[in-house]
C-alpha cells in the first residue's frame, strides 16, 4: 500500500528534473512517484524512463502529448495509488527529513483507520537571484499537530495562504470534490488549492518546512514580465474559480472557511486586475472591468465585498493616477514579502 503520491509534471526538464525526483525518493517503498512527461522536446522522457527502471516498484512515468502543467496534474490523480496526493513541481525539490515525518504520521493515521482530509506543512521561498530563502509558516492559523476543523482555525496575516505547495490532500477527495484543471494554461495550482476545500472536514498542520520553491528564472511563470504577457490566463483561472463554489452559501454554515475562500478570491482579483493595469492598454484596461462585471453577474454580494470591503478596494481606485498607486503598492507588498 503507497501512503503517498507525488505527482511531478514535466516539461523540458532535463537539466533540473534529477534533484526533484532525488528528494522524492528518500520516502522508499511507501511512496509512489508518478512522472508525467508532459510532450517534452528534450531528454526529459529518457531520464523519467531511465529513473522508472532504476525504481520499478516507485516510479511510473506517463508520456503524453503537451497539455499543460494543469492535465500534468489531472494525469498523476486519474493514475495516483496513494492514500495522499502531493504536487510537486519538477523544478522545485522536498526537504527528506521532513518526508520522513510526513510518513510517519500518514503511517500513524492508517494505524488507527483515521481519515484526515488534508495535511498542511510550511513552504520555503528559494530565491535564486539573491539567494535568500522565506518561510511561509502557518503556526498562528493553524494548531500543530492534532486533528481539527474550520472552527478551531485562528488568524491569517496578509502572507499566508494555502498554496499547492502546503497542502497534501487525500486522494479520494480530490476524485469526489470532481476537480479537472484546464488544459494549455498556467496558474491552475490556485484551482487545486482552492475547488477542493468545501469537502475538507478534518486537517493537520506539521511545522515541518517541507515543500522548497525555487523561484527566480526569468521564464517563470511568476515573473512579472510573464505575467503580464499572461495576464489572459490569469484571468480564467479567476473566472473559472469565482464558479467553482457558491461562497456566499458557507456564510452561516462554516464562517471560517467562507472568510478564508473570499480572501482567497480577494487575491486573484486583485491579482488578474494589476495585472491587466501593468499591460495598460485600452484592451487590457476594458478586460478588467469585464471581469468585475462578471463577478458582479455572479453575485452582487459577493461583488460589493471585493470591491469595497477587501484587499481588491486598493485595485478600483479611479483614474490613471489611481492605477499608479494601485502597481506601485503591489510592487512594495511584493519586495516586502518576496512572493515572486
Amino acid at each position: 500500500m503507497k501512503l503517498l503520491t507525488f505527482a511531478v509534471p514535466c516539461y523540458n526538464s532535463a537539466a533540473y528534473m534529477s534533484h526533484c525526483i532525488d528528494t522524492l525518493l528518500t520516502g522508499g517503498d511507501e511512496v509512489e512517484i508518478i512522472l508525467v512527461d508532459d510532450g517534452s522536446t528534450d531528454e526529459t522522457g529518457a531520464i523519467a524512463d531511465r529513473y522508472a527502471e532504476q525504481h520499478p516498484d516507485i516510479i511510473r512515468v506517463i508520456h503524453q502529448p503537451n497539455g499543460g502543467h494543469g492535465e500534468g496534474v489531472n494525469q498523476g490523480l486519474r493514475n495516483a495509488s496513494g492514500i495522499y496526493y502531493k504536487v510537486v513541481d519538477s523544478d522545485d525539490w522536498v526537504d527528506t527529513d521532513a518526508l520522513q515525518e510526513v510518513l510517519a504520521t500518514m503511517r500513524g493515521w492508517v494505524a488507527r483507520e483515521m481519515r484526515v482530509d488534508m495535511l498542511i506543512c510550511n513552504y520555503v521561498y528559494e530565491h535564486v537571484e539573491d539567494n535568500t530563502r522565506h518561510v511561509i509558516r502557518y503556526r498562528n492559523v493553524f494548531p500543530e499537530r492534532t486533528v481539527f476543523g474550520w472552527p478551531d482555525v485562528g488568524h491569517w496575516s496578509p502572507s499566508q495562504y494555502l498554496l499547492m505547495h502546503s497542502v497534501f490532500y487525500r486522494t479520494e477527495l480530490l476524485r469526489q470534490c470532481g476537480i479537472e484543471l484546464p488544459k494549455h494554461t498556467f496558474y491552475v495550482d490556485n484551482i487545486f488549492v482552492y475547488q477542493p476545500l468545501p469537502y475538507v472536514k478534518t486537517m493537520y498542520y506539521m511545522d515541518l518546512d517541507f515543500y522548497r520553491y525555487f523561484i527566480g528564472r526569468q521564464d517563470q511563470s511568476v515573473n512579472e514580465q510573464v505575467m503580464v504577457r499572461r495576464v489572459d490566463q490569469q484571468v480564467r483561472i479567476t473566472r473559472i474559480m469565482l464558479n467553482c463554489c457558491d461562497v456566499m452559501a458557507l456564510r452561516e454554515s462554516n464562517r471560517k472557511l467562507y472568510r478564508y475562500m473570499c480572501r482567497y478570491l480577494s487575491m486573484m482579483m486583485t491579482i488578474s486586475s494589476i495585472f491587466l493595469m501593468i499591460s495598460g492598454t485600452e484592451e487590457a484596461l476594458r478586460k478588467k472591468d469585464e471581469l468585475w462585471e462578471y463577478l458582479r453577474g455572479i453575485d452582487e454580494r459577493l461583488y460589493h465585498k471585493m470591491k469595497y470591503r477587501s484587499l481588491s478596494m486598493v485595485t478600483n481606485l479611479p483614474g490613471y493616477q489611481g492605477r499608479k498607486i494601485s502597481v506601485g503598492l503591489y510592487r512594495f507588498v511584493r519586495k516586502v514579502y518576496k512572493f515572486n
